[in-house]
């Protein structure tokens, strides 16, 4: 697929799993998974999720890792929530994003040692107890694994499509694998995958180099029949401003770098648009009456 230029002119609801009905204000929720950690997922997700902001789309960042938030450091947010009700709470808005993350609402320094259906409660409350609004798009940012959250997910979490984040390396490609198994044995269809870290590219003798390997994103994308959304360069601007708390596509929104995160997202865009779309707020509800 060429990549294009802008978002669709319309954006509507797409369809989720069976059996799950839409969140209202949410369109489409896109779960964003590695099977593996240290493939810069998460840099990855506030980087797209800053870019269809940019693009003019209303955009939602929930960190769904309970065990180890990393989006209120990428995203540069330090200030806790509000509550407007003491019931619900109000997304942290950055860089044009709302974002939720358990690491809002818990010390950074105390680890969190929950059992398995504690981390699922407390991903279900993150979702539905935060005062969202409209949202075109809703990315949720996955913990490595396929374990408790994803299945939680999988369950009870209506998402319209999933993006796979890898590096070309072998060790990489074996969890990318698990990753996408895991999204087609729920039925939740893979829209692409991202090739993170492709190449390297050396400033001073601008030597190109395929540190971890060459075009292991691109067999990917073969095996499952699936999109290559893009590849993204080791480059130590990435680290060093989500280090800083402003993602590359707000620090330097017109630079080579961010131009291949807004590909990415658009495309993403463009192929959740030629799924299925949703139509369950389009019929009316029927009540049955009992004389």
């Amino acid at each position: 697929m060429t990549a294009p230029t802008s978002l669709p002119p319309k954006i509507i609801s797409h369809k989720v799993q069976v059996g799950l009905q839409g969140i209202p204000g949410i369109k489409n929720i896109i779960a964003i998974g590695s099977g593996k950690g240290g493939v810069g997922k998460s840099t990855v997700s506030a980087n797209l999720a800053i870019a269809l902001a940019q693009a003019g789309a209303s955009v939602g960042l929930l960190d769904a890792d309970i065990y180890g938030p990393s989006q209120p450091m990428i995203m540069g947010a330090t200030d806790a929530p509000t509550s407007d009700d003491k019931k619900s709470i109000n997304p942290v808005v950055r860089h044009g994003v709302k974002t939720m993350s358990i690491g809002y609402l818990v010390d950074t320094k105390t680890p969190m040692i929950w059992r398995g259906p504690m981390v699922s409660g407390a991903l279900q409350q993150l979702l539905n107890d935060t005062r969202w609004g409209e949202l075109d798009y809703l990315i949720i940012d996955l913990p490595p694994g396929t374990g408790d959250i994803q299945l939680t997910m999988a369950q009870k979490i209506p998402v319209s499509g999933a993006i796979v984040v890898t590096t070309p390396q072998d060790l990489s490609l074996i969890d990318a694998r698990r990753a996408i198994g895991m999204f087609n044995k729920v039925q939740i269809p893979v829209l692409g995958i991202v090739e993170n870290m492709s190449v390297y590219h050396c400033p001073n003798c601008n030597h190109t180099d395929t540190i971890f390997g060459d075009a292991g994103g691109e067999f990917l994308a073969k095996e499952f029949n699936t999109e290559l959304l893009g590849k993204l360069p080791l480059d130590k601007t990435i680290r060093a401003d989500a280090d800083a708390g402003t993602p590359t596509v707000a620090a330097n929104p017109q630079g080579s770098i961010a131009q291949y995160y807004r590909e990415i997202a658009l495309t993403m865009a463009a192929r959740l648009s030629l799924q299925a779309k949703s139509y369950a707020n389009k019929f009316p509800k029927i009540v049955v009456e009992h004389n």
